[in-house]
């Protein structure tokens, strides 16, 4: 599945111009604590997150992420959207909680 499928299906906002939406996702990593993000997130899955601040794009360009979902309706700072541009970073606001979105990403990347 590709990243601009689950913009679509999810009824993402995008927030970023840059990001990769062609990128294909292998899987989806929720999680709030960087360090347990960086320790388990897997290259290719798409991050859901309620941390807004720029780190969290370093975190998803270290580990090569697809992108960064921003659960219920988070905007991201100014800082982390200028990050996500440099970085080609696709970051996205959810209208849906990390359960709501992590739900339904687990059903449309198992079949």
């Amino acid at each position: 599945m590709k990243v601009h499928e689950i913009i679509d299906r999810l009824s993402l906002e995008v927030k970023t111009v840059q990001g990769d939406i062609d990128r294909a996702v292998t899987g989806c990593y929720i999680g709030d604590l960087l360090s347990d993000v960086m320790a388990n997130a897997k290259e290719g899955e798409i991050w859901i997150t309620h941390q807004t601040h720029p780190n969290i794009v370093a975190v998803a360009v270290l580990k090569n992420l697809s992108g960064i979902i921003l659960a219920n309706r988070r905007k991201p700072e100014e800082g982390t959207l200028k990050k996500a541009e440099e970085e080609r970073m696709m970051v996205a606001s959810a209208p849906l909680s990390a359960f709501q979105a992590g739900g339904m990403l687990y059903q449309m990347l198992r079949c």
